[in-house]
């Protein structure tokens, strides 16, 4: 059989009012961030995890006088999986195909990525067959027509159904930003800062929501520097103290947050390399940097990551000032290049 030709979708906004919905045409409501809903977050997923070569997406804005809402939780993606997974349903119903082997004949292939969707995006990476096939395994998805039967006879009625899906998380790349209308990037910010007796402060410009950031941010520092995490103190939502910084939605704060903090470390251990080069005698070029510790390749010669804070802030005598200014902090920016494309299959 050959891809599923095409799609097309039309979707209502209504520009300020109450949720509804009607076949074969979708309705949101929209204000502020909620015209980003029908369309920037909708229409480039109509792809799915399918070599869908062709797909239209027509968004129309109907202004009402309803009572305004927003996004909630994981807007205009589950409506795009939705519209896309009952296509799915049907076209397998009406062509005589099992519903799972229709998804599976029309797979993008593991072999295929990078892919190239026809809606802007493009997919890095991905491995739908095994997705789907472990979702079967676990789900017992062979023996269910026994367990319908059984529950028949107990007066009972069973259904059960199949999803494959992909998101588009991480927002956002800047550059597909601009080109779906936003007038600014998306990127994350972070500046890291270690004191003279080696505690590090980290400020984000992510916020938490009671989302565990100040543990897995302080885990992330911990590891690239080789201290415990209990040194790591987390700040965020003062801006007095952090950079500007674009928050925390859009499955953003790891993948864009976590990253702009990864990179303000590396700076950090760049800089600690050139102090250890100069302490320890040898070429910046020549300094590993493992397990908290800065040792000259191939000898036994080394500094603690805490010695190099020390010395940051109180250099000895002969310190090269005019080249190495003093302090350990940096601030980083990180854009990311695209979206991440957690998937998945569920049945219910």
């Amino acid at each position: 059989m050959s891809p599923i030709p095409s799609s097309r979708s039309t979707w209502t906004a209504n520009s300020s009012g109450c949720a509804s919905r009607r076949s074969p045409t979708s309705a949101a409501t929209s204000r502020q961030f909620g015209p980003n809903i029908p369309t920037n977050l909708y229409g480039p997923l109509l792809a799915g995890v399918y070599t869908t070569p062709a797909i239209y997406c027509e968004v129309k804005v109907v202004f009402t006088n309803t009572v305004p809402t927003d996004a909630y939780r994981g807007a205009g993606r589950p409506e795009a999986t939705f519209v896309l997974e009952r296509l799915v349903d049907v076209a397998a119903r009406d062509l005589g195909i099992d519903r799972v082997e229709m998804r599976r004949r029309n797979f993008i292939p593991r072999a295929a990525f990078p892919y190239q969707t026809p809606v802007m995006l493009q997919y890095d990476s991905g491995d739908h067959d095994a997705t789907l096939a472990k979702a079967l395994e676990v789900s017992r998805w062979s023996s269910f027509p026994a367990r319908r039967e059984e529950a028949a006879g107990r007066g009972k009625l069973r259904g059960i159904g199949i999803v494959t899906y992909i998101e588009a998380c991480g927002l956002a790349p800047s550059r597909i930003a601009r080109q779906l209308g936003a007038r600014g990037g998306l990127f994350e910010s972070a500046s890291v800062r270690v004191n003279p007796s080696g505690d590090i402060t980290v400020f984000t410009g992510s916020h938490n929501h009671g989302l565990g950031h100040e543990t897995v941010f302080a885990q992330l520092v911990g590891d690239m520097l080789g201290v415990s995490s209990s040194l790591v103190e987390i700040a965020h939502g003062d801006t007095a103290r952090s950079p500007f910084g674009l928050g925390t939605y859009g499955s953003r704060s790891a993948a864009v947050g976590g990253a702009a903090i990864a990179k303000a470390v590396g700076k950090i251990i760049d800089k600690g390399r050139k102090i250890a080069g100069y302490l320890l005698e040898a070429s910046e070029q020549d300094i590993e940097f493992t397990a908290g510790k800065f040792t000259v390749s191939g000898t036994d010669r080394s500094m603690t990551f805490g010695e190099i804070a020390g010395a940051a802030y109180f250099p000895p005598d002969g310190f090269p000032l005019d080249i190495l200014e003093p302090g350990l902090e940096e601030t980083a920016f990180f854009d990311p290049v695209n979206f991440t494309f957690p998937g998945g299959c569920q049945r219910r």
